[in-house]
């Protein structure tokens, strides 16, 4: 059995510093990794990088992450990325990774995702160039997640989970005003999700959301937006295909 901790939206800045970190040194207790949903800062400014990085450090346990919209905004996603790598924290776009836990091989694949809706109310590819970009952007992130996950499953991996900052499913944005679905995720990515398959999808962005909800394929799905499991961070239970179990929440 698999112990994946996660957790998303920690927006910090200087004057939070060292606020998690009592939290992070436990993870050896009750976790075999910790995955990071995005919007780690709130600005997307190096200097904010570098306390989310000073947290990261040296913990127990591997980080894998993608950046969230705030991570972007200071228009510096490069230098933030970088940054982070250099805590030793595996900062995920478009890409996977495999994790060697106790024998057992877990792949994480990650995108930050973006917007455009959910079946029935979602945008298309058409009409003004820059609506057909919008829409383009979120094909693209999530076709880059798809082969992501193929690619892991073709790896060999015995679990396989996948991490987003935008959601995959409307089930998980239950609290959010219904206007602003569209820009907190997009079907595409439970697509990706159903079609190469994965035992867990882990995403944040939804702070008035709700924890639990699944892809059309039955998938899990987890938003891990630390307003919304208020804790340093959830984990969940996942068993690999050689055991035969099913996915549950713990805590």
């Amino acid at each position: 059995m698999i112990r994946v901790a996660a957790v998303g939206d920690i927006h910090m800045g200087p004057d939070s510093a060292g606020m998690l970190r009592p939290a992070y040194d436990t993870l050896s207790d009750c976790a075999d990794l910790l995955l990071l949903a995005g919007d780690l800062t709130r600005h997307g400014t190096p200097e904010e990088a570098r306390v989310v990085a000073d947290e990261m450090a040296g913990l127990p346990v591997p980080v894998v992450a993608v950046l969230g919209n705030h991570d972007h905004h200071g228009e510096r996603p490069e230098e933030v990325t970088a940054i982070l790598r250099d805590a030793g924290v595996r900062v995920l776009e478009g890409e996977g990774t495999v994790l060697d836990i106790d024998g057992t091989r877990v792949g994480v694949a990650g995108t930050k995702g973006f917007g455009g809706g959910f079946a029935g109310r979602c945008g298309s590819e058409f009409g003004e160039p820059l609506m057909k970009e919008f829409v383009r952007y979120t094909r693209r992130c999530a076709d880059g997640l798809h082969r992501s996950l193929t690619d892991l499953a073709q790896r060999g991996c015995d679990v396989r989970v996948a991490l987003t900052h935008f959601s995959p499913v409307p089930d998980t944005l239950a609290g959010e005003p219904p206007e602003i679905y569209p820009f907190l995720g997009s079907y595409l990515l439970a697509e990706a999700v159903d079609t190469a398959g994965a035992d867990l999808a882990v995403h944040g962005h939804a702070h008035a959301g709700t924890e639990h909800g699944a892809t059309g394929g039955g998938i899990r799905v987890r938003n891990v937006a630390q307003p919304v499991i208020r804790r340093a961070f959830g984990v969940y239970h996942l068993h690999s295909r050689a055991e035969h179990g099913d996915e549950r929440a713990a805590g």
